[in-house]
């Protein structure tokens, strides 16, 4: 979408409306506001809406349903980075995902002696997710009550 296929000629008046929507939600989900993101990306079809759709109005359409769609489906999960911000605390996950690609692209291309399902790479990354989160000793006394080892003090290994 951001080449405005579908959009109309640059200046046109449907061109800067929907840029601006476009722009709003942007701001909406970084303020962690599903809601009106949701709100604003449903009405965005309707706006759009011409006598003849050309093939790049058809897309654009089919891409915002599916981005309302992502938002709606990814709403419990998105953080408020402005929050976040302005307390100082990370908004960045390009450590962790760093982190991902490199061990899961290592595996995936077989570039050791051990090719990864993708079921057996997602499970991976579960268990580096709780790792980083300080969520595993928790999941283990889940599983084994008689787990605890919280006495113990480990060197972080990542």
């Amino acid at each position: 979408m951001s080449d405005g296929k579908g959009l109309g000629p640059p200046g046109s008046k449907l061109r800067e409306s929907i840029l601006k929507e476009l722009e709003r939600v942007k701001w909406y989900l970084w303020d962690g506001n599903a809601f009106m993101a949701i709100e604003t990306v449903s009405w965005l079809p309707d706006d759009i809406f011409v006598e003849d759709h050309t093939e790049n109005h058809k897309k654009l359409i089919r891409k915002l349903e599916e981005f309302e769609t992502y938002i709606r489906n990814n709403a419990a999960f998105i953080p408020n980075y402005g929050e976040r911000y302005r307390y100082g605390e990370t908004i960045s996950t390009a450590f962790a995902e760093s982190t991902i690609n490199q061990v899961v692209s290592k595996r995936m291309v077989k570039k050791q002696q051990m090719l990864w399902s993708q079921k057996g790479a997602h499970l991976l990354l579960q268990v580096r997710i709780r790792v980083l989160n300080g969520e595993l000793r928790d999941e283990f006394r889940k599983w084994y009550p008689r787990f605890d080892r919280s006495g113990e003090v480990l060197p972080l290994a990542a």
